[in-house]
């Protein structure tokens, strides 16, 4: 059985919800990513902040990112997937939520993150495509 441990990427680290956005967009240059999990202050997930987050939620409608909290961007219910969860739980809690990348939680600690890229060394080509279908698709209604 391949786990959301055996395919996610280790060194996730957690932004708190009190720091600005342009320490996040810093600690994403940093990290080399696009995407920061948000933690409160016990530690706990409380949403996703990602870097088209920080541009059209923040300064492109004319906000000051240094005035800004990841906190103030958290919405919604944040998905995460635990480490020994099987590979199928994480295709469809990605599918149902319709979410690039998720969390991996062991223990209640973070210890990854797995997004598009690990999703794609680690699938099948069906499967990738299938994800993608899902993930991707749009909303009825929308064009």
């Amino acid at each position: 059985m391949t786990t959301a441990g055996d395919i996610m990427h280790r060194g996730a680290q957690w932004i708190p919800a009190h720091e600005t956005l342009d320490r996040a967009a810093q600690l994403m240059r940093e990290l080399n990513v696009g995407a920061l999990p948000i933690s409160d202050e016990n530690e706990r997930l409380c949403g996703i902040l990602t870097d088209r987050d920080i541009v059209v939620g923040c300064v492109a409608v004319g906000h000051d990112p240094a005035r800004v909290t990841a906190g103030e961007m958290a919405h919604g219910t944040p998905r995460w997937i635990d480490a020994n969860a099987d590979v199928s739980e994480v295709l469809y809690e990605m599918q149902e939520h319709r979410i690039r990348r998720l969390p991996v939680i062991d223990n209640k600690r973070l210890v990854g993150m797995i997004s598009e890229a690990d999703l794609a060394q680690h699938l099948t080509e069906d499967q990738l495509a299938t994800w993608a279908e899902n993930v991707y698709a749009r909303a009825p209604g929308r064009p």
